[in-house]
C-alpha cells in the first residue's frame, strides 16, 4: 500500500509540475487559452496572477517531492493535505473540474497513505 501510496504522491507532484508550466509559461499562448478557455485578452490581463498561481504549485510539487525523497510521512501528509484544501477551494471559486483534477488525486494518494501506515 506504501508503494501504491508513493506512486499516487509521485502522480500529484508531476501534475503540479504542469500546472506550474502551463499557467507561467503557456498562460497567454494559444495552448494555454485553448486549455482555460480563454480570450487573447483575458489570458493577457491575468498572465501575473497566472504565473504566481504556477509558482504556488511548483512549490507543492517540490514538497511532495522532497517527502517522497526523505521518506518522511508528515511532509508527505502536510504538503498532500494543502493541495487537497487548494483543490477543493478552487473547485468552489474558480472550475468545477478542480475537485476532480486536483483534489481528488491528492484526497487517493493521502487515503492510501494513511492506509499504508495504519498498524
Amino acid at each position: 500500500m506504501l508503494t501504491l501510496a508513493n506512486v499516487l504522491i509521485a502522480f500529484v507532484a508531476a501534475n503540479h509540475v504542469a500546472f506550474l508550466v502551463l499557467e507561467m509559461f503557456y498562460w497567454d499562448h494559444p495552448i494555454g487559452r485553448k486549455i482555460f478557455g480563454m480570450t487573447p485578452e483575458q489570458s493577457a490581463f491575468s498572465k501575473t496572477l497566472a504565473a504566481n498561481q504556477g509558482l504556488y504549485n511548483g512549490f507543492l510539487a517540490a514538497g511532495l517531492v522532497w517527502g517522497l525523497v526523505i521518506g518522511d510521512l508528515d511532509v508527505k501528509i502536510f504538503f498532500l493535505v494543502c493541495v487537497v484544501i487548494a483543490g477543493i477551494y478552487g473547485g468552489m471559486t474558480a472550475k468545477r473540474s478542480i475537485i476532480i483534477t486536483q483534489a481528488l488525486p491528492a484526497a487517493l494518494a493521502l487515503a492510501c497513505l494513511l492506509l499504508a501506515t495504519q498498524t
